[in-house]
Order: C-alpha cells, then structure tokens, then sequence
C-alpha cells in the first residue's frame, strides 16, 4: 500500500499534550523576540502544528505571552473586587434616568459575554456566575489612550475582567459601570461557544462548564437542587435525626439488590466494591444508639443508564427507631413538599414542558397484589406459583429475566401493567418477600413485608420500609440471597457477617426510606436525569 494512504497514527495522550505544549512554548519564544501577534501565530513559523491549538486559541495563547512580556499578569492573584455584580443591579436598577451619572464608585469583576470596540469608546458586557449582567463602558477619556489601547488588543470574549470606576447609566439607559481601571482577572485561552445558539446535548453532557455559562437552565438547575437538599437537611433537622457519613469501599455489598463496582486494594491486597447504599451502616448507627440518622451520599451501580438511572448517583436514606413504614412514609412526603416549596415557593411545580404537578394533598395509596388481581382479573396472593406466574408473563409477551422467583415475576407483571400509569404522587405498598431481603414481614399478611415504593409522574422516587431486626431471619434472607446469587442472579446480595452480628447485639425496631437526590430534581423539575447531574458520566470519545 502507498505510504500516502495509510492513516496518520493518532498521538498518545502525553505525545499530543507534549505536542501542544511545544506549540505554546514556540508562541511565547516567538512574542518574546517581538514577533507581532498575527506573525507569532502563523503555523509557518511554528514547529508540526497537526495536533496543535484552533487559530483563536493560538491567538490568546500569544495574547498570554504579549502580557507576561510587558510585566502584566494574565491570572493576578488579587484584584481589589468590592462588590457584586449582583448587588450593584440589585441597588440601581430602574433608578438612573438615562445619561444619569453618580460618585460611586464600584470594583466588579465578570466574564466577558459581549464586547464592542469603538474609536475612543468601548462596550463590555460583564457577567456573574448567577448569570446576572451588567455594562462596562471603557473610554480613552478615562483611561487614557494607551490604556485603550491594550484593552482593545488583549481582551477576548471569555475573560474574567475587572472594571473599577462610577456607576453610570448610558445615554440609552444601560446601568453601566464607567471605567478608570481595567484589569484582566483571568485570560480565557478557548474561545465560548456562540451564546446566541442553543448547545448542543454533546456540550450541556461532555462539557457541562460550558452550559453554566451560556444556559441560565443549567444555572437554574444548580441552584435548584442545592436549595433541594439543604431544605431535607433542615427537615431532618427539625426532627432531630443525625447525619453520618458511611464507608464508599466496602467488602460486602448489601444494602440493594443491584450489580457492584469492582475495585483491587493494594495496600490489603484485597478486592472491594464501590457502595451501592449506605442501608446496613446506617443500621449498624442503630444498633450503636443513634435512633435518627440519615446520609446523603453518592452511590453506584453497574447497571443500565436511561432517563432515570446512572451510574454514579446521590442517594439519601434515612432510619428512625421506633418507627414504621407507615410513620417513614410521612416523613417522606413531608422532605419532597418542603423540596417543592424550598425550590418552587409552591406545592404546585412547573415541570420543563410548561405543565404543571400538585405535590399538595393526600396522597394515593394502592397494595401491589390487590391491583394486580385487579388489572389480571384474578387473585394473585404469595401462594400463586411461579409456574402460573410465568404462564401468565408468557401470554403478556413479557421478556423472562434470569433466575425469576415468585417475588420477581410478581413485581414483574405488577411493572407492565401500572408503572407508567402511576401520574399522582402514590405509595404502592406490601411487595414480595423475596425481593425484599432487609425488611420486616407484614404485620397480618403472610408472604408480605411491609414496604412501599412512592410513584411520581409514572417513575419510583423513593421507597420505604419496615426494618428487619430479627437476625436468625436476616440470616435466612441472606442465606437465599446467596442461592439466588448461584442461580445467576447478578444484583443479589452478598452474606455480611458482621452486619449480621451487629444485628445480635440488638436493634430497635425502625422505619427506614430512601431516595434518589437525582431523581427528586427530575420530579420537582421534568428534567432528565443527566439534566439533574451537575457533571453527568460520559464515555469518552475515542
């Protein structure tokens, strides 16, 4: 084959980083022997630039240089900033007539969203990280000719800049800041995307800084789920629960029926798994004495990624002694109303698309093997056998997954028929045992533990439970979770013996919830759930 035709090998990572790095030096090289910035960037005159910076980022890597020559720092340590751009709109919005000047004088800082270069008069947009805006107005009045000068050379859209001067408003009625002093506070090599245009999935999910600044969605987004998980830490305050952090690294995995993370720990020599949930720690808390804890922690599974679940995710629990699934349940319609009100000011939200969700009222509640019967149109009880059960799959053309049991076809077929049907808030209650090794068996329904699933919008949001305390049954659970294990199931648990030994010590009884962080955002918001994570994972581009 002709040399020409074959493919130019793609460079390492440290060969097109190094490959990079000799091009920046060759800029700066180039600045310092007082190359003009046009000529410094000219690929001519640099060293194989095939894996090298786009022209613009060449262009603000010369602008770097051209300011480190002259003694101007790109990235200062301190700036004498002495307000916000926040407050500074807050205070003289709508009070300056147009043309209106004041003695006031203000130090800002904000990046760069527009700029306009005139004759003796220059234009800058500033912004917050709120998002919030302000103009900054740059004159050769004020600064001096050689000061505007350098402004016009060495500013770029994207940088950080630092204005200091009067708090004016232009002719056209802009509240605006008229400059004395000018500073870049940080020098943007990458150019913004086009702020004008909608980014793209790829950039809100590869590069969710990006989205931060050119999306107030995004922004919105942020602070949303911050005011919603500072106001359950307040709830959970006002009743007097704990909060505990729990081992990420573990050596059992329990606490779920979900697939680990593997990892290797080199200083033991021994294998761990990346936690799937915080649940037997947070027992071993009650055991220990702490009758009201609660965690939030990041967990993660090694399963599927869709709408509503991903691999990495935020997780709260939550176990209070002397409780049930009937007083956690409470609890938690209590934490989701306070979210609404805490992010919305309402119990009434508005979702993404436009429409609006009640989270205000009674909430339903439906028993799993009722509404089944009901949608099937015969009984089904935990007697019915798993070969009727998978009779009836049959029929609905439900796909059989591995080592089906009676638990896991009835929940199965409970899915097909009401999962999606589910729009009002709604505790779907009393599941299987046997898909649910960690809870208490019902109080008068043989083959039923007490345990709810809460539905919102057609997904489960949490879920709740009357805790297993009774160890001799915890270890008959686990012992069947172990065969189950062996019959292929991936997402059974493991056997703990210390967590059952913990259990022999004593532990009150208790009710105990979780919920995903991630999934509350989606429910008070209709975002998906890459749209809820601040820095979703992606896989990366080859």
């Amino acid at each position: 084959m002709n040399d020409s035709s074959e493919e130019t090998p793609r460079l390492t990572t440290v060969e097109r980083a190094q490959a990079l790095l000799d091009q920046d030096m060759a800029i700066t090289e180039k600045i310092d022997q007082g190359a003009q910035l046009d000529d410094a960037i000219d690929p001519g005159n640099l060293t194989d630039s095939a894996e090298g910076h786009p022209e613009q980022v060449r262009m603000r890597v010369a602008k770097r240089a051209l300011m480190l020559k002259e003694g101007i720092e790109p990235y200062p340590v301190h700036l004498d900033v002495t307000d916000r751009i926040e407050d500074v709109r807050r205070k003289y919005q709508d009070r300056l007539e147009p043309g209106q000047e004041t003695e006031d004088v203000v130090g800002i800082a904000g990046r760069v969203l527009f700029l306009r270069n005139g004759g003796g008069l220059c234009f800058v947009q500033l912004a917050a990280g709120d998002g919030t805006r302000i103009q900054g107005m740059v004159s050769k009045r004020e600064i001096g000719a050689d000061s505007l000068k350098r402004f016009k050379q060495l500013v770029d859209l994207g940088d950080h800049l630092y204005l200091r001067g009067r708090v004016v408003a232009s002719k056209t009625g802009e509240l605006s800041v008229f400059a004395t002093e000018w500073n870049i506070a940080a020098k943007a090599l990458q150019p913004l995307p086009a702020l004008h245009k909608e980014l793209t999935e790829e950039q809100r999910t590869r590069k969710p800084y990006l989205a931060m600044i050119a999306d107030e969605d995004v922004r919105a987004m942020v602070r949303r789920r911050s005011k919603a998980v500072s106001s359950l830490r307040r709830t959970f305050e006002d009743h007097d629960f704990m909060e505990v952090e729990t081992p990420m690294l573990q050596t059992v995995h329990g606490g779920a029926a979900a697939r680990p993370f593997t990892t290797h720990m080199n200083a033991f020599d021994i294998d761990l798994y990346l936690r799937i949930a915080p649940e037997l720690f947070l027992k071993r808390c009650l055991v220990g004495g702490i009758e009201r804890v609660f965690e939030i922690n990041r967990d993660f599974r090694n399963e599927g990624v869709d709408a509503t679940h991903a691999p990495e995710f935020t997780m709260l629990e939550a176990y209070q002694a002397y409780g049930t699934y009937d007083t956690i349940g409470e609890l938690t319609k209590e934490l989701i109303q306070k979210a609404a009100m805490a992010t919305a000011g309402s119990l009434t939200v508005t979702l993404k698309d436009g429409s609006q969700y009640d989270f205000g009222g009674d909430w339903h509640q439906i028993s799993m093997y009722e509404s089944l019967s009901e949608s099937l149109g015969e009984e089904i009880t935990p007697q019915t056998s798993v070969d009727h059960l998978r009779t009836i799959a049959d029929k609905l053309g439900l796909e059989e997954e591995p080592a089906e049991n009676h638990g896991k076809l009835v929940e199965h077929l409970w899915e097909h028929f009401w999962q999606d049907k589910l729009y009002e808030p709604t505790f779907v209650r009393d599941f299987p045992v046997e898909t649910s090794p960690l809870v208490k068996a019902h109080r008068t329904k043989p083959g039923v533990v007490e345990k709810w699933d809460l539905y919102v919008r057609g997904f489960e949001l949490a879920t709740g439970y009357s805790e297993l305390n009774d160890p001799v049954v915890q270890r008959q659970r686990f012992v069947e979770q172990a065969k189950m294990a062996s019959r292929g199931d991936v997402e059974a648990m493991d056997i703990d013996e210390d967590f059952l030994e913990a259990l022999g010590v004593g532990m009150p009884p208790a009710g105990g919830m979780g919920m995903g962080i991630d999934r509350l955002l989606i429910a008070l918001t209709g975002a998906s759930i890459r749209e809820t994570i601040t820095f979703p994972l992606v896989k990366p581009l080859v």
